[in-house]
């Protein structure tokens, strides 16, 4: 009897599944997605993996980001390339977090990837497959930008358990967060809300909040899509000083509050 179409589609999605590591056992897989570069991706993936660190949550990065990975600097982690019979192994940052990065595996950090799309895309599913991550309540994995190769494999080959959506407070905030939301709708992926980056400038002398992009549209985008806002992070110099050191680990305001509400109900107690 022919299947339904319903019945194939499952079908075929279940085939395009990656095969996890036999030694990983990973409670929860979320992604960080924007419709565009330069908002501030990363920082919200290590944002979000410190958080649950400090919750005493087992947690851990996948930097899918291939051509342009970031992740092992902000954390202080440089050429790292170890392994034995269970696969290889990711790096450990100073609190515990198990990172994996291509720039970590790379003769020297700046060496350009020059590879197609289907070969990214191959690293990507070989990070699932092929590192022994161990046990982990959640993996963050931060994704390029936009809707392409990279993104597509991680929705289709990784079980993603929900989305956060990466915007800034410039007009194009619709744009970046439909695009990204959509894509998400598409691939049956629930978005768990959205964290606006560089939404505010505290005046260094009054401290009063500056819109340096002019007023913030997010809440009312949100509010009218249904869509909860997770967190804002403000435009700060220490931020980027800290990120740059690799020591995003001592940021200590707690930016992701309302990100890791959700999260921490996510998991059985």
């Amino acid at each position: 009897m022919a299947k339904k179409p319903e019945e194939f589609k499952k079908q075929m999605e279940d085939n395009m599944k990656a095969a996890p590591n036999p030694n990983s056992h990973v409670k929860k897989v979320i992604g960080i997605v924007s419709g565009k570069g330069g908002v501030g991706k990363s920082l919200v993936t290590g944002l979000s993996a410190v958080a649950m660190n400090k919750k005493g949550y087992k947690t851990a990065i996948m930097d899918a980001d291939i051509t342009g990975p970031s992740i092992p600097k902000m954390f202080g982690i440089g050429k790292f390339n170890v392994g034995d019979e269970t696969g290889l192994l990711p790096a450990a940052t100073t609190r515990g977090t198990k990172v994996m990065s291509l720039n970590m595996l790379m003769e020297n950090e700046t060496d350009p990837v020059v590879w197609r799309g289907p070969v990214i895309a191959g690293i990507v599913k070989q990070f699932w497959s092929d590192v022994n991550w161990g046990d982990v309540d959640f993996m963050f994995v931060d994704m390029p930008p936009g809707t392409g190769d990279v993104p597509l494999t991680v929705f289709q080959s990784l079980p993603v358990d929900g989305i956060i959506v990466v915007s800034t407070p410039q007009d194009l905030v619709e744009m970046i967060v439909e695009k990204a939301i959509n894509m998400a709708n598409m691939m049956n992926i629930p978005v768990l809300g959205i964290v606006e980056n560089m939404s505010y400038m505290k005046c260094p002398h009054c401290g009063e909040a500056i819109n340096i992009f002019g007023n913030s549209k997010i809440e009312s985008y949100a509010a009218s899509n249904g869509i909860d806002i997770l967190g804002r992070i403000p435009l700060d110099p220490s931020i980027a000083g800290l990120c740059d050191g690799g020591k995003i680990e001592e940021i200590s305001e707690d930016y992701l509050d309302s990100l890791a509400y959700i999260l921490d109900g996510m998991i059985e107690k």
